[in-house]
């Protein structure tokens, strides 16, 4: 149970700090959060572990994180905001790639002991963030798009804009983690790993997604209640 455990506190440590972070800094806080979370994820991808019966990579959880704070965003800020935490993502992963590379031109000294697991690591980083950079711009929009589409549905059957969060923010998440789970998987491991493996990564990380969507169901209903520190400071000013 090892694996399983770190898996369910990563969740609450993860989700926590998305929650603190929009609390002290506002939709700042949540841009540096995606700025942070698409550069671990992106390299935390690379471990394969066993849990729960079955095979999943790691990073499920930090890009599900992700998604929470665009959905947090849409909720509380609007659509056009959200969208801009998806641009930054786009953009941190096109810088990370660029700075990443550039540690593998350098000749390394006769003392240096870091280089082969850089070699190893960074080397397959490009195609994993290629690939999820593709990715994520399609289902972090696909997203934003969904919970505004399932937002004014709801709206419109029951005349109130605030009830159904869980199913905007549930329903929106989990059809875009199922394109996210295929696309990504196929574009970063295609070749790496046989079919039968990669239909197993791509099972292990959508069920991991359904349990992170529904695990964030309570952060996004904290999330409507919080009022950032710095908004309040500014309605004290305007006071």
């Amino acid at each position: 149970m090892h694996n399983e455990i770190l898996l369910i506190l990563s969740i609450v440590v993860i989700y926590g700090s998305v929650l603190l972070m929009y609390r002290y800094f506002g939709r700042t806080g949540l841009f540096c959060w995606t700025a942070i979370a698409t550069i671990l994820a992106n390299i935390e991808v690379l471990r394969v572990v066993d849990a729960f019966g079955i095979e999943q990579t790691l990073g499920n959880v930090l890009f599900a994180s992700t998604f929470l704070v665009t959905d947090i965003l849409s909720e509380k800020e609007g659509a056009t905001t959200a969208k801009k935490a998806v641009t930054l993502g786009i953009v941190t992963s096109v810088v990370f790639i660029l700075i990443s590379q550039s540690w593998l031109l350098y000749q390394p000294s006769a003392s240096d002991w870091a280089g082969e697991s850089f070699e190893i690591i960074f080397s397959n980083t490009p195609r994993l963030i290629l690939a999820s950079l593709v990715v994520y711009a399609i289902c972090q929009r696909l997203d934003v798009w969904l919970y505004h589409k399932w937002w004014a549905l709801t709206t419109r059957l029951c005349g109130d804009t605030r009830r159904f969060l869980w199913l905007r923010n549930n329903f929106s998440t989990l059809i875009s983690q199922a394109v996210n789970t295929v696309l990504y998987n196929l574009g970063a491991f295609w070749g790496i790993y046989d079919g039968a493996t990669l239909v197993s990564i791509c099972i292990g990380c959508y069920v991991v997604f359904i349990i992170t969507s529904i695990a964030d169901t309570p952060a996004i209903y904290l999330a409507r209640k919080i009022r950032p520190v710095e908004e309040g400071k500014e309605d004290a000013k305007g006071a």
